[in-house]
């Protein structure tokens, strides 16, 4: 067993066995919980909370990762001190969002979330400052105690707080108990909650992809009907969402439970389309998700552009072939099925134009392996989007585009020293030169030789 008896305070827990007025408290003899793994800085945060009087804890994702023995991303901490007040406390902070209004606390580059409790509120809008928008939350700035803000979290495993001044857990609706089980269920109606935030459908598979709970099945029953409610959500939130689950460390496990529970078409609907008709598509994507959970899990950089290329390869593939005329298209032409391909995506998923160049760029690359001269090579492989490019190539070996032995060459070219990448330079078979369209001015001068 993962704890140990836990002790109970007048709990009074409701019909749906997750919610109760006072916390099960389990205490630092009864966890696991190290804490040397708890950022000093939100060590710090808690601290100049709670001394000047107010109530502070750890929170969410970070305690349950403590529980799980895992090494927390992010801390969060839960306050009953209002945005203002906090702000007024550090410094370095700053109030932001309108929907959900949190502070950000700044240590050098780095930031830790600091969030008022919140109330529950019913979807009448009863309170003004929590607006709903058929059933889905527009705006969540209600304050209340700490039992009300644990009734307002998705699900149990995230509704925890720590206490540093006691070493204690506390619990409000369970979780303890769907951490020691491992399962994921929501807390409340799982339609109701899925209404009113929609992307709490995305979390779960995160969740599930990541720490392999078991969603329950009163929590996973409703996603089906409710997936469509995702397009009301902004493409903006939907892209930094998309980015979560496929830089988790888990982005495969993360495809398969998109696609097994019908979101994956919500927000890659022209993927999903490519899919139906196009086995060797799901090996090209898997092996690309494949890829960026080894570099992310030995603690290498990924660029969400890569995904994303991958993604959407298929559709602009079709784009360039509407753009080739008698088997040729101009490099203009190419960039324009770029564009075209990532605006219709943006409607689901918006993509920053920082990454939407560098997208365009590892596709113009594909046709550079195929057609670059051998002078041009030393200069290619020095390009900053080379490596991109040439991983993206060798991922296309799966759908059969490119030949093993390609990809083992620009492979052992990057390997080799000066001497021995010359000679294989020289030894690689020009690219044959296409006949040059003739001028207009040359065809017209023809013409009229011929009526002549």
């Amino acid at each position: 067993m993962l704890f140990a008896a836990t002790l109970t305070y007048n709990v009074e827990v409701n019909i749906n066995r997750q919610q109760s007025t006072l916390p099960q408290k389990t205490f630092a003899q009864e966890h696991n919980i190290d804490e040397q793994k708890i950022c000093k800085h939100a060590k710090r945060v808690v601290k100049t909370l709670t001394d000047k009087g107010y109530q502070a804890y750890l929170v969410g994702g970070c305690v349950r990762d403590l529980l799980l023995n895992m090494t927390p991303k992010d801390f969060d901490v839960a306050t009953n001190a209002t945005p203002e007040e906090v702000r007024r406390l550090f410094d370095r902070s700053r109030i932001i969002g309108r929907r959900f209004q949190i502070v950000h606390v700044y240590y050098g580059r780095e930031f830790l979330e600091v969030s008022t409790f919140r109330a529950q509120v019913s979807g009448s809008g009863s309170s003004p400052n929590t607006q709903f928008n058929n059933g889905q939350i527009t705006r969540d700035n209600t304050f209340g105690d700490i039992d009300e803000d644990a009734l307002r979290r998705d699900f149990t495993i995230n509704a925890l707080y720590y206490d540093l001044t006691e070493s204690a857990v506390l619990d409000f609706c369970s979780g303890m108990d769907a951490v020691e089980k491992r399962y994921l269920r929501m807390i409340g109606d799982p339609s109701t909650r899925y209404r009113e935030d929609p992307v709490r459908m995305l979390r779960a598979m995160r969740f599930r992809a990541k720490l392999g709970l078991e969603i329950e099945t009163d929590t996973a029953a409703p996603i089906a009907e409710c997936a469509h409610l995702l397009t009301d959500i902004s493409s903006a939130r939907l892209f930094d969402e998309t980015i979560k689950l496929f830089h988790s460390g888990h982005a495969v496990n993360c495809f398969h439970e998109l696609k097994q529970h019908g979101l994956f078409h919500q927000l890659f609907p022209m993927t999903e389309k490519e899919l139906g008709h196009d086995p060797q598509l799901q090996d090209f994507i898997v092996g690309a998700l494949g890829n960026t959970d080894a570099r992310i899990n030995i603690g290498k950089s990924v660029n969400p552009a890569f995904i994303f290329a991958v993604l959407l390869w298929r559709s602009f593939q079709h784009a360039v072939t509407q753009r080739t005329r008698h088997g040729k298209i101009s490099p203009e032409s190419i960039w324009d099925a770029g564009r075209n391909t990532i605006f219709r995506q943006a409607s689901h998923t918006t993509i920053p134009k920082r990454f939407a160049i560098t997208i365009c760029e590892i596709w113009k690359f594909q046709s550079r392996f195929e057609r670059i001269r051998s002078r041009q090579i030393p200069e290619f492989i020095a390009h900053p989007r080379f490596r991109a490019a040439y991983d993206f190539m060798c991922l296309r070996t799966l759908l059969g585009e490119v030949s093993q032995a390609e990809a083992d060459w620009w492979t052992d070219i990057q390997a080799c020293g000066p001497e021995e990448k010359q000679l294989m330079i020289e030894k690689r078979p020009e690219p044959r030169r296409e006949p040059k369209a003739k001028s207009r001015a040359s065809k017209s001068g023809q013409q009229s030789n011929s009526s002549e």
